[in-house]
């Protein structure tokens, strides 16, 4: 028998004569090749293929209540038995892409130059105060008016602001999504050279793709259960809901409820700091104004130069005293507008 001490690249030679070779054991020094290597070796036996993986994410996708266990549980009733530690082990993994996905691929990245490049376009449902008990039967009430309505929102993305929105009584049609979108069009004078959109089945359809090459439109849709896809959009969504809609009793009325809808889109774009803008409004960056930050400012520290170098002017003179003064748009005590008046 050859005593190990011959073989440094063993992985049974001593670590510290491995250490001293300077060298990888040797099956990662064989394979250590890629395609040219001198040796390939085997996958592990007990690596489930990229199908499977992609069958459990896409039930995590579709069913996003079930937890490691119950999907484990549920493909297992299904015929597929996987443990539950494997299951949550995949659902870490990066995810598998949808078959035929386009959507991935860099050639599709879409980037907003100026305001009316690309616009946003999506559905949410809100309900109102005859609302929703539960989400699931025999206690969930029909996703229609009175209980809840469809709102429709237009967004451009190089500045966030809100161009157009709608309000449905049951879920809208494509011809529904596509007359919003037209008098969104008319209304600002412009229409984008992108627009991007989820896969639901007003915009997934042959009419709605006819409806943008009539109009010089490249339709981009996200991709399901990729995050980040139609994130903007979203992230106006949920301040409609938790700025406003979570705070007051939302109408039953459909003029009422436009109304509303109107004054947080209105006070939003006009009103509210966005925070990708580092503080400017929507409407300041969509129609070229000087943000009102760089204005002037007051300036309350009295010993404050005069001539000192600032981007911002101070208004008046240095040591300026002032007061809070806090309206509400529309009397809505949910929409600030926070001014700062010298005091006398």
């Amino acid at each position: 028998m050859i005593p190990s001490r011959e073989w440094p690249f063993s992985s049974c030679a001593p670590p510290g004569a491995r250490r001293r070779c300077g060298h990888l054991p040797w099956p990662a020094r064989l394979d250590g090749g890629g395609q040219t290597a001198l040796l390939h070796l085997s996958g592990p036996v007990n690596r489930y293929p990229d199908f499977v993986r992609y069958i459990v994410q896409r039930l995590k996708t579709l069913c996003p209540a079930m937890g490691k266990v119950r999907i484990a549980y549920t493909l297992d009733r299904a015929e597929l038995h996987l443990g539950a530690t494997t299951v949550g082990r995949i659902l870490k993994e990066k995810r598998i892409p949808d078959p035929g996905d386009d959507e991935d691929t860099p050639g599709h990245v879409v980037t907003a130059r100026h305001p009316n490049h690309l616009w946003h376009v999506d559905l949410t449902v809100i309900p109102t105060s005859s609302g929703f008990w539960t989400p699931w039967p025999p206690f969930s009430l029909p996703q229609q008016w009175p209980f809840c309505c469809w709102v429709g929102v237009v967004l451009d993305h190089c500045s966030r602001s809100v161009l157009g929105s709608g309000i449905f009584k049951e879920n809208p049609s494509s011809a529904a999504m596509q007359s919003l979108l037209n008098l969104t069009i008319k209304r600002e004078g412009a229409k984008p050279k992108y627009l991007i959109c989820e896969k639901g089945k007003q915009f997934w359809c042959e009419s709605f793709k006819d409806w943008c090459e009539k109009k010089g439109i490249l339709p981009r849709f996200g991709a399901v259960g990729k995050k980040g896809s139609i994130a903007v959009i979203e992230r106006f969504i949920g301040s409609l809901k938790s700025e406003c809609m979570d705070v007051i009793l939302v109408p039953i009325q459909e003029r009422d409820f436009r109304r509303e809808l109107t004054f947080f889109s209105d006070w939003y774009n006009h009103h509210r700091p966005h925070s990708a803008h580092h503080g400017q409004t929507p409407a300041e960056i969509h129609h070229g104004m000087k943000p009102v930050g760089l204005r002037s400012r007051l300036e309350p520290r009295a010993r404050w130069p005069a001539g000192a170098s600032c981007k911002t002017p101070v208004s008046g003179e240095s040591g300026a005293t002032f007061r809070l003064e806090v309206s509400h748009y529309s009397g809505r005590r949910h929409l600030p507008i926070v001014a700062l008046k010298r005091a006398a």
